[in-house]
């Protein structure tokens, strides 16, 4: 099983909850065992069985009785991993008296509801979906204050980044009595199909090259028809797997189109990491890293394809091996293995439709349409499942969500997943902040002295939020308990 080292400090601080409960069986039942036992299907009542949920507490700072939880709700990875790249939970839990908990999402890190048979097909995979991970959710924090002493009444607000700041909101919109708020950070929850327009993210990501000032945007562009000319012959793709170092040579054009796709995803990836420090959460990468790739990409139009191409794999390699570690690059991998890869794809051809199309000219990228039936038939193939286009707005209100309160919605101005998410105010407590200088929930990380002055302002503005919230919260258990 793939963990994540979590640092010193952290240790000192974290505890992990893991009760005794060794086999789940149908004897842990979760309405009345407390724990890390859930069931394995909540919206059914025919099947009881049940698996152990990993979740990591810290109570450090925790004010008894009755002082907040903050709750991170995990997302398509390793609950350790998030936990040690979600610093600004750590630095408010003092502030607030809070306690931390950081729950992993089933399916991901060591929550396998089959143990190893969970990905084994779709039958297995068939109860991977939100729906099901917060009800995980909901009633881990109910089992949480019945079973810690004097927590019963301490106001839970939910936080979490990407998927995790999705399933934040929904969380918050599906069980508003657990959560009295969430924080949702660069969370795309109108991503989907008919909600934005396909190529806004692609168009910025290229926005965040074009920035670097180095003619990087242009350069990308023109890089696609370079690796066509060069990938048409043998020696031609030769030369491609020996320039860019690669661990697995490319053999035939189906390699070559692979490749394309292997660099693609690695400028999204550098847009969605662009932060003003070194920083490894998808990899080890230097501050601001898209200036330093690009400066590898400074050419005009008078390039030769082969030197343009020894440019994009310096660029490359800033990306993948920046810390001079890596002998060969790997073309089937572009971030850290606390990511479950494939338990996202299955969602995607599930639930998590994000529709998104490229043209080649308000974006640098080959010009490649968003066709459903494809994408559906690609599915079908892999899993044996097809996707529900229009699922997500169905169960969680689409853009219609006016009638739902206390809800941060952050997104960074770098950050390509702003194209799906909520940038503006939707009623005074669906809120929308903006941070300029961010990347992919830049405002979930530790602060540092390099942070722009955006960021500094957007964590000040979300812990007044959370302030508010918590002592609404407390004035109104207050009356409730009056006689």
């Amino acid at each position: 099983m793939l963990t994540v080292e979590i640092d010193a400090s952290q240790k000192r601080r974290l505890a992990k909850i893991e009760p005794e409960c060794i086999f789940c069986d149908a004897a842990c039942r979760f309405w009345d065992t407390p724990g890390n036992c859930r069931v394995i299907d909540h919206f059914g009542f025919l099947e009881d069985a049940t698996f152990k949920q990993r979740y990591l507490v810290a109570d450090e700072y925790w004010q008894q009785p009755g002082g907040p939880i903050l709750f991170y709700t995990g997302n398509e990875g390793d609950i350790a991993w998030f936990c040690n790249n979600t610093g600004f939970m750590w630095e408010v839990a003092g502030q607030l008296g809070a306690m931390l908990v950081f729950a992993e999402h089933r399916y991901y890190g060591e929550s396998l509801p089959f143990g190893q048979d969970s990905y084994s097909d779709s039958k297995h995979l068939n109860y991977l979906t939100s729906e099901q991970a917060l009800a995980d959710f909901a009633v881990l924090i109910q089992n949480l204050k019945n079973t810690i002493p004097k927590a019963q009444d301490s106001p839970v607000i939910a936080i979490g980044g990407s998927y995790g700041g999705m399933l934040s909101a929904w969380f918050r919109m599906k069980y508003p009595s657990v959560v009295i708020g969430a924080l949702a950070a660069s969370a795309p929850i109108w991503q989907f199909p008919g909600m934005v327009p396909c190529g806004d993210f692609y168009k910025i990501v290229t926005q965040d090259f074009a920035k670097s000032g180095y003619n990087c945007d242009a350069s990308i562009r023109r890089s696609w028809e370079a690796i066509n000319n060069v990938s048409s012959t043998a020696s031609g793709l030769q030369w491609l797997s020996e320039e860019f170092s690669l661990c697995n040579p490319l053999k035939n054009k189906n390699d070559a189109l692979s490749f394309k796709g292997w660099l693609q995803e690695t400028w999204v990836n550098l847009a969605m990491v662009d932060y003003p420090y070194e920083a490894s959460f998808l990899q080890p990468l230097p501050r601001w890293p898209i200036q330093v790739v690009c400066k590898h990409l400074a050419f005009d139009s008078s390039v030769s394809d082969h030197q343009l191409l020894h440019g994009v794999s310096q660029a490359a390699k800033v990306y993948y091996n920046y810390t001079g570690s890596s002998a060969c690059l790997n073309t089937s991998q572009t971030a850290t293995s606390s990511l479950g890869a494939l338990g996202w794809l299955y969602q995607a051809c599930t639930e998590m439709v994000m529709p998104m199309c490229t043209d080649g000219v308000q974006d640098m990228f080959e010009p490649e349409d968003w066709n459903f039936q494809t994408y559906s038939d690609e599915c079908n193939a892999m899993f044996g499942v097809r996707p529900r286009a229009d699922w997500a707005g169905t169960v969680y209100g689409g853009k219609t969500i006016a009638s739902h309160s206390n809800i941060i919605f952050s997104n960074g101005g770098l950050d390509p997943w702003s194209s799906g998410g909520v940038t503006g105010n939707i009623t005074h407590s669906l809120v929308s902040i903006v941070i300029p200088d961010g990347a992919h929930h830049l405002d979930l990380r530790y602060s540092t002295d390099l942070d722009p002055p955006s960021v500094r302002a957007a964590r000040a503005l979300e812990l007044k939020y959370f302030q508010k919230w918590i002592k609404q919260a407390q004035k109104t258990r207050s009356k409730e308990k009056s006689p």
